[in-house]
Parts: C-alpha cells; sequence; structure tokens
C-alpha cells in the first residue's frame, strides 16, 4: 500500500492573545509578529514560502494577502480560510495537503482576529450558516431568547448550546458530579495557563469563584468560559523533501494524521451534545488513530477545543480517553505534578496532560488564530522547548479544535526525535 507524502512544522509564532481593544494594533501588526517569528523559528525566509493559508472570521475579504504584505512581497498564492472557530486548523489542513499535494515545498499557514468583543453575524438580509443549529436547539427543548438582554443573538445562542449539552450530560449521568468536575477543569486551564506568557489571562481563579460568580447559563459560568481576544498565531509547513534539502530535522514536528469532519446526520438528532460537535469530533479523532495505528495511551497531551470546561469534559470521551459516561472521572482521578523547570501539571487519570497552555479560556479566543495557537503549543511542547508548561517526555500530541457551523479539526503530531529515529531523516 502507498504511504502518503509526509509533512512537517518546522516554524510557529503567535503574539500574545489580549483581550479586545486593549492594544493599538490592526491584524496587519500581529500578523506580520506572528509570521516573522515563526519564519525566525524555522530559519527561514519569507521568499522560501510557495503559498500562504490565511485564516480570519471577522475581516473583509483577502485580508490574508493585506496581511502577509507585511512579511513581503513575492507574488505566492495567498487563499482564505473562514471556518469559524475551526479557521486555524482548516488553514493548516489546507496547508499541509498543498505539501501533500507536491504542488508545493513549503506553505505558511496564518491565523489573526481583531475581534468586536462577542461573536456577532454581519449579514441579516440572507441566511445564517447557523441557523439551522441555532433553530434545532430550540426545537428540542432550549428555551428561546436571549439569555440575557445585554448579549446578542449569537454570543447568547453558542453559550446556550454547550449549556444545555452540559445540562444532557448532566441529566445522562446523574451518578457522577458533573458540576464539581466542571469546575475543576476551569481551574486546571486557569492554573495551567499562569505559566503561559501569550496569554490573555495569567492568573488562577478559585474554585468557589469558577463555581458561583457571573452564571451566564447553568451550569455555565463566566469562569467556564473562553473570553474572545485579539491576536495571531502561524506555522510553517514543509514535505520531507524540504527539511532534509534544508536541515530541519532536529525541530520538524511531524504531522501523523489530520481529519476534519462536518456535521453529521447525528448533529440534528435529538441530542445538544451532538448538536455541539461530539459525533463530529469522534470520527475524527477515529479516523487519525485507524490511519497512524496508534491509540488515545499513546498520545502524551492533548489541546482541545475548550470553548467551555463542559466542552472539554464532552472531548475527554470523543477523543478516547474515556468509555462514555466516564470523563468525570478521569477528573477525579487526577495528580498535579511539578516538572524539572519548576511549573506545575494536571495530570488526568494520572496519564494525560489537557490544554498545558491553559487552553482557550486561559490563552482567550481569537476566532482565526486559536488552531494555530494549539499546534504552537504542540510543537513546543514536542520539541522541549515549553518551559514551565513541559509535558516531559512527550513524543506524541493531539489537537482538537471546532467551528459551529459546522467543522471539528483533529491533528495527530509526533516529536523530531522520534519521527527522526523511525524515517531516519
Amino acid at each position: 500500500m502507498a504511504t502518503s507524502p509526509q509533512t512537517y512544522v518546522v516554524g510557529v509564532g503567535m503574539t500574545k492573545f489580549c483581550q479586545p481593544k486593549t492594544r493599538k494594533w490592526d491584524y496587519p501588526d500581529m500578523a506580520r509578529e506572528a509570521g516573522q517569528e515563526a519564519l525566525a523559528d524555522a530559519g527561514l525566509k519569507y521568499s522560501d514560502i510557495d503559498a500562504v493559508v490565511a485564516s480570519y472570521c471577522y475581516g473583509e475579504p483577502t485580508s490574508g494577502q493585506r496581511a502577509v504584505y507585511e512579511l513581503g512581497l513575492t507574488g505566492v498564492s495567498v487563499f482564505n480560510v473562514n471556518n469559524n472557530c475551526s479557521s486555524g486548523s482548516s488553514a493548516l489542513m489546507l496547508a499541509r495537503r498543498l505539501v501533500m499535494s507536491g504542488a508545493e515545498q513549503c506553505v505558511l499557514a496564518i491565523g489573526f482576529e481583531k475581534m468586536e468583543g462577542g461573536l456577532s453575524e454581519k449579514y441579516t438580509d440572507r441566511i445564517s450558516p447557523v441557523g439551522r443549529h441555532m433553530d434545532h436547539m430550540v426545537n428540542i427543548g432550549a428555551e428561546p431568547g436571549l439569555i440575557s438582554p445585554k448579549m446578542n443573538n449569537m454570543t447568547s445562542d453558542v453559550i446556550k448550546l454547550f449549556a444545555y449539552a452540559a445540562r444532557e450530560y448532566i441529566q445522562k449521568h446523574p451518578e457522577s458530579n458533573v458540576k464539581e468536575a466542571l469546575v475543576k477543569i476551569a481551574y486546571k486551564n486557569r492554573k495551567q495557563g499562569t505559566n503561559n506568557p501569550k496569554a490573555s489571562f495569567q492568573s488562577t481563579m478559585s474554585m468557589d469563584t469558577i463555581a458561583n460568580k457571573a452564571v451566564l447559563c447553568p451550569p455555565i459560568t463566566f469562569g467556564m468560559t473562553a473570553a474572545t481576544a485579539d491576536g495571531s498565531a502561524a506555522a510553517v509547513v514543509c514535505s520531507e523533501a524540504f527539511v532534509k534539502r534544508r536541515g530541519l530535522q532536529a525541530n520538524a514536528v511531524k504531522i501523523l494524521a489530520q481529519h476534519m469532519v462536518t456535521d453529521l446526520p447525528s448533529s440534528f438528532e435529538r441530542s445538544f451534545i451532538d448538536l455541539s460537535g461530539f459525533d463530529m469530533a469522534k470520527e475524527a479523532a477515529t479516523r487519525c488513530f485507524l490511519q497512524t495505528g496508534l491509540s488515545p495511551k499513546d498520545v502524551d497531551l492533548f489541546e482541545v477545543h475548550d470553548c467551555f470546561s463542559c466542552n472539554e469534559l464532552l472531548m475527554y470521551e470523543a477523543l478516547g480517553l474515556c468509555p462514555p459516561g466516564r470523563g468525570v472521572s478521569l477528573v477525579e482521578n487526577s495528580e498535579w505534578r511539578k516538572n524539572k523547570a519548576g511549573g506545575e501539571l494536571c495530570y488526568l487519570d494520572k496519564k494525560w496532560v489537557v490544554n498545558p497552555s491553559g487552553g482557550l479560556e486561559s490563552k482567550g479566543h481569537p476566532i482565526g488564530a486559536s488552531g494555530l495557537a494549539q499546534c504552537a503549543e504542540l510543537t513546543w511542547q514536542l520539541r522541549g522547548q515549553a518551559g514551565k508548561r513541559q509535558v516531559e517526555g512527550a513524543k506524541h500530541a493531539m489537537q482538537h479544535n471546532f467551528g459551529i457551523g459546522g467543522a471539528a479539526v483533529v491533528t495527530l503530531y509526533e516529536a523530531p526525535a522520534l519521527a527522526m529515529e523511525k524515517a531516519r531523516l
């Protein structure tokens, strides 16, 4: 059986994420900062880039071109991607596929976002791409209307969707202390985020505050939520031949598998959990494991889409860390361990570290950049460059990124040393 062309992440970059309008910059400034960092990390110049895939949601057409003009004017193809919150990983996937096709050898994936605050839709004179999801949410039992008069429809509906998914999980598993687990997940991400200098929030939040302050839509509180942010992240994806030719093996993180799944029939049946992306993530992860022959036990750390802590809990089961209904037990059987750099990380079920970056709950969520920020974190981790966030001995890592409307992207990575040993690069 023929093997697929091998692809590698050889450079990553990321701005500090910050709350909207707290820094005087625009999306070209963000992209320049992240793009230059990714190129420097790879030891490459922009003239080495054969094509660019740019991801963003809140911007005009061809914003990707304007963004990378800050890096150079070389005439390369620039493709713009918008897949809601999974835009960044969608850009990474398209960059990788350009390389796999043989058409390009070195492609830059770059995501950026200048948010207005909450989520919003600009065009109200046509069918909403997520309208079917939100209408179905009400049809299967969600209370119509805004959860707060201060919120717009989009922000309110997204919070409501995940809140009802959490309620469904609680109803399915009354024997488990789900609400306490949601608090502990949020606390874990906030605490791990204190060691991430590029996160919007770098302070802990008490469990009592997470549990009880600013209830948005029960059981979701503000402390369990990823706030929107401004920022950019980038990754340079190359072919195996390019890596060898440029001598980049030592820092080249291999992408073992990557799959996107869009809405399935189950998305529009009777489950808030499936409407919020569970089956899509499960199918994408299953494809990654089948393609590589690996299992969740072979993965050392995960970056998952914790737009809300309840979604992280659901992803424990969707990605195969435990059987259905056992996600809470992973949290209850967790332990905090210090690493050699003096940081402290939470090991779920004493095996896995999830969101060592602090996740979206700490970093913030610039929609077009979040997936590439996850890629950057896992690249640093697999190289052993994550400092106080370092998961020691990490060889394999998995990324999950989700956008309503819908697209779930799951990516499986391998450390440079292990990839070199296998390929004898």
